[in-house]
């Protein structure tokens, strides 16, 4: 079983580096996160490149390293094929599948449906190319996934297309792919029970997924075939409980409701999760008082900046520090310079010393790639007849 850090997931640099120093693989989704995943020292023959949009220059790049491409639509695949026809090479390729598993909402917009007959026909075009070989099958069924049957049933099915795929073209599936969505440990907005109670452990899940491939497969190691090498892209489970973030209050308030309203110096441009999640919040001291519901707003000038609709706190002074906790995953790719500028960030190294891994900005920062055209550097104020500096 191989594991690919998915990099949409947290694509900081000390983070990527832990993942792969760790043994994964880097799986990638544009131009950008390819060159981040080389620049980490990640080779081409471990970058597995999904997306739904991959540019021909991505594609030539890709082919050379000896990436593992997964085609999305029939136009990448045409693309592909020619650029393979133009290097005069064969490529192995894999194709995404989307399908009903009965469990979770199917992801249509990616990849070539199983059930309306696509999928199929994009292995029978691939069988009659003489530039490509079809050697995998990915699928990515969604994302916080809190039944294990939804994976059971996702490899039952793949297992099936593969058996089916191999009788049509006579081809070799060696790559299984079953993308990530594995929960984390935080709640989800309208879900009340905790997620100690319905957020399944690592351990099921991979009881899930192996009992289901031991019996889809089962026939092949009957019949002296080799076993599909098995691979993960989970990002979620892997990173959201190793990332915190610290912040502090600056205001209180009582709102027409009654409650209270604590304002704190981080906004949703930090933790764009929390439109997702309640996340956890903690101070970061014991603290006297009766606790009561309150809401958390965020630093910016925007109504919906709320870190927590209704959360019960004890009395929190201005400068109190809370940590907000579970915000490894997709906070870092998905935060957004806006109004605030964004802090440092620090790693507690396992010596338990601490590493700063992205500097705070600063005005430079974000003005580094603006240019001013030389006609508007020196604007001439007009003033007007009647003013007092007339």
């Amino acid at each position: 079983m191989i594991h690919a850090w998915p990099y949409k997931t947290n694509y900081l640099s000390a983070v990527c580096h832990i993942a792969h120093q760790e043994g994964s693989w880097a799986e990638v989704v544009s131009d950008f996160e390819y060159a981040k995943a080389k620049q980490s020292g990640v080779p081409g023959s471990r970058i597995i490149l999904n997306g739904p949009y991959k540019s021909q220059k991505l594609l030539k790049e890709a082919i050379k390293d000896n990436a593992f491409i997964n085609i999305d639509h029939f136009d990448e695949l045409l693309m592909i094929e020619q650029i393979a026809k133009d290097m005069s090479e064969v490529v192995q390729v894999g194709i995404r599948l989307n399908f009903n598993n009965g469990y979770t909402e199917p992801w249509s917009r990616f990849g070539f449906n199983i059930e309306n007959g696509e999928a199929m026909r994009a292995v029978l075009r691939i069988g009659g190319s003489k530039h490509l070989e079809l050697t995998g099958l990915h699928s990515h069924i969604g994302t916080f996934i809190l039944d294990t049957r939804a994976y059971a049933e996702q490899v039952r099915i793949m297992c099936a297309f593969m058996n089916a795929a191999e009788r049509e073209i006579d081809c070799r599936i060696s790559v299984l792919d079953i993308g990530g969505g594995f929960a984390s440990f935080n709640a989800l907005r309208g879900i009340y029970l905790s997620p100690e109670q319905i957020v399944p452990q690592i351990e099921q899940y991979a009881q899930a997924i192996t009992n289901s491939l031991r019996a889809a497969t089962a026939h092949r190691e009957a019949e002296g075939k080799p076993l599909p090498m098995l691979i993960l892209e989970t990002g979620r489970a892997v990173i959201d409980d190793a990332e915190c973030l610290i912040t502090r209050v600056v205001g209180n308030k009582r709102l027409p409701d009654g409650r209270r309203g604590c304002i704190l110096d981080s906004g949703v441009n930090l933790l764009f999760t929390a439109f997702w999640y309640n996340h956890m919040v903690k101070p970061l001291r014991p603290l006297d008082g009766i606790s009561e519901d309150t809401v958390l707003y965020g630093s910016l000038c925007m109504n919906l900046d709320v870190i927590h609709s209704s959360i019960f706190l004890p009395p929190l002074n201005v400068g109190e520090p809370l940590m907000i906790t579970n915000t490894g995953a997709y906070n870092n790719t998905q935060w957004m310079q806006f109004i605030q500028y964004r802090p440092n960030i620090i790693m507690i190294m396992e010596q338990g010393n601490v590493e700063v891994i992205r500097e705070a900005e600063h005005l430079e920062t974000l003005q580094s790639l603006e240019h001013v055209p030389l006609a508007l550097r020196e604007l001439e104020i007009k003033k007007k007849p009647g003013t007092i500096d007339e």
